[in-house]
């Protein structure tokens, strides 16, 4: 007969991820984003060869690429929220580095932290005041 011990150590433990300047603890805040290559150089950069890359971004339009992902996190020590790429090693530890702009464009269903670049500021200070306030931006001609 299993105890209800034993049961309860099968739970996943926390993500062993660290702060790259502290070394403590980061919390996720988001969900994973996962990352596609829609180009044949990025599989490359992974380690296929140049011919497969070729053939297998001919035949998909965009390759999943597994153990890869953005995800923000906390830093309790840093006060901040930071956007990662995080990737996740067969041994189960993970490598992570502050995500670079260029791969938002290689993540489904993710809102680039930047903004969009065909947004104005004006808009975009518009859509985060949430009072009646904000009619002082505009001025009326009399």
């Amino acid at each position: 007969m299993q105890r209800r011990c034993d049961r309860n150590r099968k739970r996943s433990k926390r993500r062993a991820i660290y702060c790259q300047n502290h070394g403590c603890y980061l919390e996720s805040r988001s969900q994973k984003y996962q990352l596609f290559a829609d180009k044949a150089r990025q599989l490359q950069q992974r380690g296929m060869s140049r011919r497969s890359a070729l053939m297998l971004v001919a035949n998909q339009t965009a390759v999943s690429l597994e153990g890869e992902w953005l995800e923000a996190f906390w830093c309790e020590q840093c006060q901040q929220t930071k956007w990662y790429h995080v990737c996740k090693s067969d041994e189960g530890s993970y490598k992570v580095s502050v995500a670079p702009q260029e791969l938002w464009l290689q993540v489904t269903g993710a809102i680039d932290p930047q903004g969009n670049p065909s947004v104005g500021e004006f808009t975009r200070r518009q859509a985060k005041v949430l009072n009646y306030r904000s009619i002082k931006d505009f001025q009326f001609v009399t």
